[in-house]
């Protein structure tokens, strides 16, 4: 796979790490992955990163995923995980956006796809049921709507923040496995319907209602959410402990339209690299 950096119009291929190839492209991997995608295992995963011993990866993980701390928050870390969840200088990030423009909520890689009038979804050769991944019947109004896929990888920032003004109708907690969310695991896995996620439905105030669902991934034991069920544009909504993770967006019809150069590459099977406040699409007008 390949994905586009917007900044810098570059387009860059996916490298799957050692790893991962060999949990899920080999026999003994997979043997693995039945023991370490079990919950327990990522509890124990940050329950190791919160120690103070853990410190010690912090500049070998900064160094071996180029990643530029002049934009987060300077502070003296007490954990790898403490580094993890670091924030971000508000300062590097665009703040600025009409009420109409809809941003990105976090630092990814994301992927647009329809969603069909059977409320389905088609993920790299995968149909995934919106009933399924919300675990409740979906309104009709979802039909022809528009799914939006945030990818988050390990060396991007992990706090979450909210994407327009709304409030939070509902929300749940659904129990699950912790798969990557790295593609090498869409051949053989549904993770997003297998995957521990959280589900809100979100009344905003320029998109009608929207469900947001943070998706748990390999070595996450956690996904942090806010108590408060009023957000305002920018603030912060949550944060994902270590690992990568996966944050979906889910439009009714004619209510978003989403940026030409994402929808491109999304045809083409590209993911495309965004930050925290990009600006990714618009809204249609509301009647």
């Amino acid at each position: 796979m390949k994905y586009y950096i917007r900044k810098t119009d570059e387009l860059k291929n996916i490298k799957d790490r050692k790893s991962l190839i060999f949990l899920y492209k080999t026999i003994p991997g997979r043997i693995i992955l039945k023991l370490i995608t079990k919950p327990i295992f990522s509890t124990m995963m940050e329950k190791l990163t919160n120690t103070k011993l853990s410190k010690i990866y912090i500049k070998k993980f900064i160094k071996n995923n180029n990643i530029n701390m002049n934009n987060y928050e300077k502070k003296d870390y007490k954990s790898f995980n403490d580094f993890f969840t670091r924030k971000v200088n508000k300062s590097k990030r665009n703040q600025k956006s009409t009420k109409n423009q809809l941003i990105s909520p976090c630092d990814s890689k994301i992927t647009i796809y329809k969603i069909d009038k059977n409320l389905t979804i088609n993920v790299k050769n995968s149909k995934y049921s919106i009933k399924n991944l919300i675990k409740e019947e979906p309104n009709d109004k979802f039909q022809n709507g528009i799914c939006i896929v945030f990818r988050l990888c390990v060396d991007d920032y992990h706090r979450y923040h909210a994407f327009d003004n709304y409030e939070v109708i509902t929300s749940k907690k659904i129990k699950g496995l912790l798969h990557t969310v790295n593609p090498i695991s869409y051949e053989n896995y549904k993770v997003f319907t297998e995957n521990q996620r959280e589900v809100s439905l979100l009344k905003t105030e320029n998109f009608k209602e929207v469900y947001q669902i943070e998706v748990g991934a390999l070595n996450i034991g956690k996904i942090h959410n806010k108590t408060e069920t009023k957000y305002k544009k920018y603030d912060e909504r949550g944060y994902f402990s270590f690992g990568g993770s996966t944050i979906i967006l889910l439009f009714q019809k004619d209510t978003v339209k989403i940026d030409k150069d994402i929808e491109n590459w999304s045809k083409k099977g590209v993911e495309v690299k965004v930050e925290y406040g990009d600006i990714i699409g618009h809204n249609i007008k509301i009647n």
